[in-house]
């Protein structure tokens, strides 16, 4: 048994740390939207681009550094996941405006929603397309 732990760490490294990435830079995405709509009354949906910018920035850096380790074509590497990134709010402002006006649920709880359903999706991008190991000029 002692065994089984370490191998799951050692196969699901990329996976626990993109994780762990996701959480923190989603934390961060959260805590900025909060604080924009809450505490400076900024309209939701210009609230949710600024933090979004906060999250891919806050995530490129950390999976660049420490999770993929991959640190060629920084510029075209950024621009991959600042595509997937603008993707991703697209999608997130599309889940927002559809719960929000549509469906009237409140703000916070169509924010979690649409974290959880874009970073689930950045993820794939992300893994297959932005950190693969030979990325191509």
């Amino acid at each position: 048994m002692n065994g089984i732990i370490p191998t799951l760490l050692k196969k699901y490294r990329d996976l626990l740390l993109y994780g762990i990435f996701g959480a923190t830079s989603a934390g961060l995405d959260f805590f900025v939207f909060t604080l924009l709509v809450n505490y400076f009354g900024i309209h939701y949906i210009t609230a949710n681009c600024i933090s979004i910018f906060a999250g891919i920035a806050t995530s490129f850096t950390l999976n660049r550094n420490y999770n993929f380790k991959v640190k060629d074509n920084p510029s075209r590497r950024f621009a991959i996941f600042l595509s997937i990134g603008l993707c991703g709010l697209l999608l997130s402002n599309a889940i927002l405006f559809l719960c929000v006006e549509i469906l009237h649920v409140g703000n916070l709880l169509s924010i979690l929603l649409s974290i959880v359903v874009v970073s689930l999706l950045q993820f794939l991008a992300n893994k297959y397309i932005t950190f693969k190991t030979h990325l191509y000029e």
